[in-house]
């Protein structure tokens, strides 16, 4: 039997080793040197997740209820749970289709809030929860894996112009109203937006 040279075997794979090291240190470069912003206007029902300054995503989210409000202010996700179990007055719920707060849960800094899925799917874009940010199931799953902890999350109750920006104008329904298409005329696409958030 020859004799294998093992020194020319070696560069090759140093070289694969030096080149997997330095694709996961610029791929964890990218993640970590990302701002991420996620804007929820309380009055759209709507959740931006914004990247370096560009709209990255939006969803359309459950809200506080009117009894229950969700809190106004600037706070952080301080924790994220894949498969909570649900903890509330001494009743627990395991992971599965009936926990009220579904398959993700993304904790505030303001504690006792968070962003979560929801066993009730008709809650969406209504003003449904106790007070978090509820998904629906695919969105949430989405939106879990392209946050992290320290991202900044905006809650905002009143339209502003930064909400008007990123959900679009409050319209007149009569200035909205479709007009007749004529041949020089043009239009502008909407936004895709995706259904999510649910809460308890």
């Amino acid at each position: 039997m020859k004799g294998v040279n093992l020194s020319k075997l070696m560069v090759p794979v140093g070289m694969a080793a030096v080149i997997l090291s330095t694709t996961a240190k610029a791929q964890m470069a990218r993640t970590t040197a990302a701002q991420r912003v996620i804007v929820v206007s309380l009055e759209d029902h709507k959740l931006a997740l914004v990247e370096d300054g560009q709209v990255r995503k939006i969803y359309t989210v459950a809200v506080g209820k009117p009894s229950t409000p969700s809190p106004e202010g600037t706070f952080t996700i301080e924790r994220r749970v894949a498969n909570p179990t649900y903890h509330h007055n001494g009743k627990t719920v395991l992971p599965g289709p009936g926990n009220p707060v579904g398959t993700r849960w993304m904790g505030l800094s303001k504690p006792g809030y968070g962003i979560h899925g929801t066993n009730e799917p008709r809650s969406i874009g209504k003003a449904a929860s106790h007070g978090c940010i509820r998904m629906a199931k695919a969105d949430l799953e989405e939106f879990y894996e392209l946050v992290a902890v320290g991202d900044t999350v905006r809650l905002i109750g009143q339209r502003n112009d930064e909400t008007a920006h990123l959900f679009g104008s409050d319209e007149d329904p009569a200035a909205a109203a479709p007009q007749p298409a004529t041949a020089s005329a043009s239009t502008t696409p909407m936004p895709a937006t995706t259904a999510s958030m649910g809460t308890r």
